[in-house]
């Protein structure tokens, strides 16, 4: 599967110009506030820009305002922003004085590229600012209508801790200054979403330096985990998938022949075994499967066959880039891997799309879908890349999927489909990829035997639809803020009785809930009702049975929700029916 989420935004987006626009405003603003400053880079990204400086002193937060009050000065201007070409010859006179950018033209002179540079005001007049950059750019400072500095934080140069750590400038620009309001509301939303702090306070998890990039799963987050699985593992029945499971330690030469090897080789765990027989922590599953699929003879008559694997998979990523769930370096995939004929691929790129749509409803979670094509450092012939790419837009079109094209944002071996969700905040993660491979059959010489008995290639599709399972459960933690639909909470329901005398009661009350298969605890600590209500709510637990005199005495439970609702008293077996009903359908809602 691909390595790395990918930006659905294209460089010549509006957005995206504004903002890179908007990241020139910051650095020069910093150029003229700071002497002796040298900046290095700094993009437009989804959800903003950034820049990162080389500064002899600190730079905080509370220097926002007058950089953002000289940008404001700067913008107000209405300076035109203007791009020229020069030699390379000229750039390293230019930015004699900067090393960063004496890098960033390097780079540029091995790859052929030609250098651009963009002036701020009037070229070579004073009060105007020249970087080296390919743009594009608004025409003046003046369209950029609303911006907003938002952090500060280290960053190594080119994100290599060999390198010096530079200071990086977080901001975002919008159109309007409503929009901008908008988004530092769902940013102040997301910081009290974030997974990392609720993964603790919800005791789901953990991370430790004695592992980098490789999450502790605690009892309840491994509640999380399974539920998903086993759900995760219906929907595959269904749909006629054998579950396989691969070796994590596999020889070097299976993801040579491959292709991964040429490709990810700076992202693997190697290993020995013996003098000179290499090995690795697999990064992907896909050759593991394909070597099942060898084994044995195989005719049309068996053919789909589709393996489904929850796959652990391991990438080197760099320290710095970790970042909780969301970047992991021991990766838990729901991976399949389907094997057909040609004549095949429309109905099974069907039912992937059908299987995926099944797998996302439970969870609220809205999509886009995109077609990525063929990257420039692709294997394979281009004539059978336009095969698969033809083939996937037909089953697209069949099943009258609305999609935006990716250009060059395939996988090294096949075009794919690609599904973009979106969360409570209206934020964005790829997740679901159906990618479809004519190389490896290939590389692999996979056959099978025709309706005519001779020997045929078979077609490799390949899909994962949450992805990775940690990155997954950190998306659904954000989107749901820890308030986990009542089938995935960890304790579905808390017991409190008021005082000791109902202990007993309360007892027999979650022994009921257990053997129906409703998690259940009590909590039985010396402390008042509200605090234990208050502490039922805070870990979001769907529903809090109070359990005083009054039902010892009418053998009843009195339901309260997690969002404040009062069911009142009701009988143990009715409340039972309700809540399997929700669990059953999966359902998002509470008792209403």
């Amino acid at each position: 599967m691909s390595k790395k989420q990918q930006s659905k935004k294209q460089p010549h987006d509006s957005l995206w110009i504004m903002r890179h626009s908007a990241e020139h405003v910051l650095h020069q603003a910093m150029v003229e506030l700071f002497p002796g400053l040298m900046r290095a880079m700094g993009p437009a990204t989804d959800q903003g820009f950034y820049h990162d400086f080389d500064y002899r002193k600190k730079i905080s937060k509370e220097d926002f305002p007058k950089i953002e009050k000289r940008m404001q000065q700067i913008i107000d201007k209405n300076l035109p922003i203007t791009r020229q070409e020069i030699s390379v010859s000229q750039a390293r006179k230019m930015f004699k004085n900067n090393l960063y950018k004496l890098d960033w033209i390097d780079r540029i002179e091995k790859k052929n590229q030609t250098v651009s540079i963009y002036w701020t005001g009037e070229p070579n007049k004073p009060g105007s600012d020249v970087d080296l950059c390919s743009g594009p750019h608004v025409k003046s400072t003046g369209e950029i209508k609303a911006f907003k500095l938002l952090s500060v934080a280290g960053a190594y140069w080119h994100g290599d801790e060999k390198n010096k750590m530079l200071t990086r400038i977080y901001g975002t620009a919008f159109p309007s200054k409503k929009e901008l309001k908008q988004h530092l509301h769902n940013l102040e939303e997301a910081k009290k979403r974030d997974h990392r702090k609720l993964g603790k306070s919800l005791d789901l998890f953990h991370f430790s330096s004695i592992a980098p990039g490789m999450p502790f799963w605690h009892p309840k987050g491994v509640i999380i985990w399974n539920e998903l699985i086993k759900f995760w593992r219906e929907v595959q029945k269904r749909y006629d998938y054998q579950e396989v499971k691969t070796p994590e330690l596999l020889s070097i030469d299976l993801f040579k022949q491959s292709g991964h090897y040429d490709h990810y080789k700076e992202f693997m765990f190697f290993t020995k075994w013996g003098k000179n027989e290499r090995y690795v922590l697999k990064p992907m599953d896909c050759p593991g499967e394909i070597d099942i699929f060898k084994q044995g003879i195989k005719s049309y008559k068996n053919l789909p066959i589709r393996f489904a694997e929850i796959g652990l998979v391991h990438r080197k990523e760099k320290k710095g880039e970790l970042n909780g769930l969301f970047r992991v370096s021991h990766i838990t995939q729901d991976d399949a891997h389907i094997f057909t004929t040609e004549e095949q691929i429309e109905n099974e790129i069907t039912q992937v799309i059908k299987l995926t749509q099944e797998i996302y409803q439970p969870f609220n979670l809205d999509n886009q879908i995109y077609l990525s094509t063929r990257p420039k450092n692709f294997a394979g012939k281009a004539k059978i890349w336009d095969k698969a790419e033809k083939a996937l837009k037909k089953a697209l079109e069949a099943n009258n999927i609305s999609y935006q094209v990716k250009e060059g944002d395939g996988a090294f071996y096949g075009p794919k489909i690609d599904y973009d969700i979106k969360d409570a905040l209206g934020r964005t993660w790829q997740c679901a990829t159906i990618q479809l491979d004519f190389f490896m059959p290939e590389r692999f010489d996979l056959k099978y035997t025709n309706k005519k008995g001779k020997e045929a290639r078979p077609v490799i599709i390949h899909r994962t639809i949450m992805g990775a399972l940690e990155r997954f459960i950190g998306i659904l933690i954000e989107h749901f803020a820890g308030a986990f639909p009542v089938w995935l909470s960890p304790v579905q329901v808390q017991v409190i009785p008021i005082t000791d005398d109902q202990l007993d009661y309360s007892k027999k009350v979650a022994q009921k809930l257990a053997d129906n298969n409703i998690r259940t605890e009590i909590d039985s600590r010396s402390e008042t009702m509200q605090n234990k209500i208050r502490q039922a709510t805070s870990n979001k637990t769907p529903f809090m049975l109070i359990i005083g005199q009054r039902e010892v005495k009418s053998n009843t439970v009195s339901v309260r929700q997690r969002d404040g609702q009062d069911l009142k008293s009701t009988n143990l077996d009715n409340f039972i029916q309700k809540i399997n009903r929700l669990i059953n359908n999966k359902d998002l809602n509470l008792i209403k």
